[in-house]
Parts: structure tokens; C-alpha cells; sequence
């Protein structure tokens, strides 16, 4: 009868300890607010969604490949063979991985743990009327389980699973920035391109110009000043091809290794700034929906995840562990042997430390209050990004109509130039510095029109480029062909 008023006594305890793991001290998560604002900056929104030959949809999320939206099928093979080879994204998937592990062992602690054990060893016994000698072994499982009364071990689960998540995020922001990369080098590869053929013009010109000049010269119709005015120029227009060629070519080199490929073992292909068109209607989400799409932010959040569970591993360890242990051995020594089995709780909680553990919990919350701002300063400052992009856009727009009319009263020069010398109105001088004067409109335009492509990548890339998301993607493509042969 004893024994049966024990057992429901024993129930009642387990139940309880059972109960009291239910509580997890410390701050649940919850992710900031988002901004209530609804414009980045109105005067750039206004004037790019009226009038403008490149518009924004203010309110509209970008949603699949950004880049394709550029025309360029060259391109969007080029950024596809980069995220396939890039080395940082390898580098990536693989910390992901580590994360993940990271998260399955800390999950391991909220288990029982079972460990095998085994002794063996030969003793003396002194203190017996006939001293012998004996050989002895021991040999079983052991159970322990930590009940885990204030949920330490489940902060600690948790804020492995936050850091998983931000690597993910780091995954996202590595893959955002490489196909920004490598849209910018595409174009900037073709810039230099349209750039080096207007220079060519310009040089031939230049030289005709110097022949025209050298004979006028010999036939005592001109003085030697101009000849060395028209040698000046062609020296210095010169000087224009090698940092476009440089230009070229590190752009190249610049896509070969965005691409996991050195120089020399894979050259990029050439672009022409002729296939690209660039986008008239961009889609611009609203500030307070874009914290959510932006793998900076995403990071931010992580990060400020990881920090509130720091407070709440912080917090539990001020309070007492609860265990649980067991155990189940085979021993033998001398010629006797037996089985032996045990239980016990034990708990065990701080009662002085100097104040330590109680700083260390103030500390984890003064971490939150700072990895906090932290987070609201980059959501500020990706607001910022925003803004001044729109505004570049907004004066590329305005910059560009400018040196359109430059090149159209270039162009309407050299016509009248022409004609006039047709009609024996003008010499071949003044043709020839009118073509220079269309040259260099021209490589002013192009200038321009390069800053407006880029400006508009920037702006892809500031709004997060629709890159939430893609390692889960890259994932589920990686696993599909598994899943096929199942």
C-alpha cells in the first residue's frame, strides 16, 4: 500500500515539471512596425509619373527577372551563367547549410540525451580480513533530459533559427548584388563600345582634317599655326580610346569573375548599347511594403531576432535547471554480479554570483535597444537610397533632353554644312569641324544615355530586385530533379 501512495505522488511531480516547461521566460519576437510613409521623395515621384519618357508605377512591386525587362537576351544569359557560377553564392548555399546544422544541434538539447558507458579495472581490498584481489566491469545506458523549465534551450533554438534566416538574407543580398553587377558591367561594356566608335569618327575626321590643313600649308594658303592646331587636336582626341578600351576590358574581366571564371578562362560576350532598351515603366513599391523586400532590411530584422533571443537565454539563465537522470548498468566484481538501475532530479539554480548573470541579461537587452536602431537606421537609409535614385533618374531624364537637342542642332549643323559645300558655299573645314562638333554631341549623349541605364539597374537593385526568396527557389530546383527519379 505504500508503494501505490507513492506512485500517484511521483505523477503529480513529473506532471508538474512537465507543466513548468511550458513556461519560456524572456521577450517573444515580434518584428518592428513598418513605415506608414507612402513616398520617397514627391518631387521626383511627380515629375516621373507625368511627362516623362521613363515613368515609375508607384505602388507596384517588382516581380520576377528585373533585368529582362532591359530587352537583352545576351544579358539575361550572362546573369543566369552568374548565378549558376558565381563563387560568393556558392560560398553562401554552403554557410547556409552550416546554419541549418547549427539549428538542428541546438534542437538536440531539448531531448533526452543517452550516452553508453563501460569500466573496467582489477582493485585491491585492503580493509577485509583475507586481503584479495578482483577484477571488476560496469556496463549500460544513461538517460539524462533537461526539462528546461524556463525555455533556455528553446531561446537557444531560437536564436540559431534566426540565424539561419539571416544567412539566408545574406544569400539574397549576395545574389541581388550580383546581377546588379552584372547588368551594370554589361552595359558599361557597351557604352565604351558605342563611346569607341564615336572616337574613331572623330579620329578620322581629325585626320582628314590635319591632310586638308598639311596641303593648304604647302600650297602657302594657310600658316603653320593651323597645321599645329590640327596636329593638337588629333593628339589630344587620341587620348579618348585608352580609358575606354580600359573601360572595356575591366568591365569584361569584371563579368569573367562574376561569372566564377578567371580573365583568361572565359571571356564575356560583347554588348552593343543598341540591344539594350531601356525600361519606360518601372514598378516602385511603397516604402512600407519595400522593408519587406529588401535583403538588407530582412537582415536587419534577423539580426534584431537573434538579439531578443540573446535576452531571453540571458533571462532564463537567472533561474533554476530542472534535470532528469537514469541509469541502467551490468556490474560485476569478483565472482558476483548484478543489475543496477537508478533515478534522480536534481535542480540547480544561482543564489550569488556578484551580480554577474544579472549583467550579463542587462547587457542583452541593451544589445536588442542598439541592434534595434540599427535596424531602423538601415530602413532610413534604404528610404534614402530610393529617393536619390529617383531623383538621378529624374535628372538623367532632364540631362538627356538637353543633349538630344545638343545633337540635333549638331546633326542640323553638319546638314547645312554639307549642303553648302555642295553648293561651293564653304570649304572642307568647315564640314569637317562640323562632323567633330556631331562626334562629340554624340559621345556626350551616349554618356547620358549610359548614366540613364545604370541609374535605372540602381534602382532595381534599391528596391530589392524581387530577391526574398531565391535561395528557398534555388532550393527547390536543386531538389526537383531527385524528386523525378522517386
Amino acid at each position: 500500500m505504500k508503494s501505490s501512495h507513492l506512485f500517484p505522488t511521483k505523477i503529480a511531480a513529473v506532471s508538474a515539471m512537465v507543466l513548468l516547461s511550458a513556461c519560456t521566460v524572456g521577450p517573444d519576437f515580434k518584428a518592428p512596425p513598418t513605415s506608414q510613409s507612402q513616398h520617397y521623395d514627391q518631387q521626383a515621384e511627380q515629375r516621373l509619373g507625368q511627362g516623362s519618357s521613363q515613368r515609375i508605377a508607384l505602388g507596384n512591386k517588382v516581380t520576377g527577372q528585373w533585368w529582362s525587362a532591359f530587352g537583352s537576351p545576351t544579358l539575361d544569359q550572362l546573369v543566369r551563367r552568374a548565378i549558376d557560377g558565381n563563387l560568393e553564392l556558392v560560398a553562401a548555399d554552403a554557410t547556409i547549410r552550416q546554419a541549418s546544422q547549427s539549428v538542428a544541434a541546438a534542437r538536440g538539447a531539448l531531448y533526452p540525451q543517452v550516452d553508453f558507458a563501460a569500466a573496467a579495472g582489477r582493485q585491491r581490498l585492503h580493509n577485509t580480513k583475507d586481503p584479495s584481489v578482483t577484477n571488476f566491469y560496469a556496463i549500460g545506458p544513461r538517460v539524462g533530459f533537461d526539462l528546461d523549465v524556463f525555455g533556455g534551450n528553446k531561446r537557444l533554438v531560437e536564436q540559431q533559427q534566426a540565424f539561419s534566416d539571416l544567412q539566408k538574407h545574406r544569400y539574397e543580398a549576395a545574389y541581388l548584388t550580383l546581377t546588379g553587377e552584372v547588368a551594370s558591367q554589361a552595359l558599361l561594356v557597351a557604352s565604351a563600345n558605342a563611346q569607341m566608335q564615336a572616337v574613331e569618327t572623330l579620329l578620322d575626321n581629325d585626320t582628314r582634317n590635319l591632310e586638308l590643313v598639311r596641303a593648304a600649308h604647302a600650297s602657302g594658303t594657310t600658316t603653320q599655326v593651323d597645321v599645329s592646331l590640327a596636329e593638337t587636336r588629333l593628339a589630344q582626341d587620341r587620348t579618348l580610346l585608352p580609358p575606354l578600351a580600359q573601360q572595356r576590358d575591366a568591365a569584361r574581366h569584371a563579368l569573367s569573375i562574376l561569372t566564377g571564371k578567371g580573365p583568361a578562362d572565359w571571356i564575356a560576350p560583347d554588348f552593343d548599347l543598341d540591344e539594350f532598351a531601356l525600361p519606360s515603366n518601372v514598378p516602385v513599391s511603397l516604402p512600407s511594403e519595400m522593408a519587406h523586400d529588401r535583403p538588407d532590411v530582412r537582415q536587419a530584422e534577423a539580426e534584431l531576432h537573434i538579439a531578443s533571443a540573446a535576452v531571453g537565454v540571458a533571462t532564463a539563465n537567472l533561474y533554476p535547471r530542472v534535470t532528469l537522470s537514469a541509469s541502467l548498468a551490468q556490474a560485476a566484481s569478483g565472482n558476483g554480479g548484478a543489475a543496477l538501475w537508478g533515478f534522480a532530479a536534481g535542480i540547480a539554480g544561482p543564489i550569488f554570483n556578484g551580480g554577474t548573470l544579472k549583467a550579463e541579461q542587462q547587457a542583452a537587452v541593451e544589445g536588442y535597444n542598439a541592434t534595434l536602431a540599427g535596424y531602423q537606421q538601415t530602413v532610413i537609409s534604404s528610404f534614402g537610397q530610393v529617393a536619390d535614385t529617383l531623383q538621378a533618374i529624374n535628372h538623367d531624364a532632364q540631362e538627356f533632353r538637353a543633349q538630344e537637342d545638343a545633337l540635333q542642332a549638331a546633326d542640323t549643323s553638319l546638314r547645312l554644312n554639307r549642303q553648302a559645300y555642295a553648293l561651293g558655299e564653304n570649304s572642307t573645314l568647315q564640314v569637317l569641324e562640323a562632323e567633330r562638333a556631331y562626334q562629340q554631341a554624340l559621345l556626350s549623349q551616349i554618356r547620358v544615355k549610359t548614366a540613364q541605364y545604370l541609374d535605372t539597374v540602381q534602382l532595381f537593385v534599391a528596391l530589392g530586385g524581387n530577391s526574398v526568396g531565391v535561395f528557398e527557389q534555388r532550393l527547390a530546383s536543386r531538389q526537383a530533379p531527385q524528386r523525378s527519379y522517386q
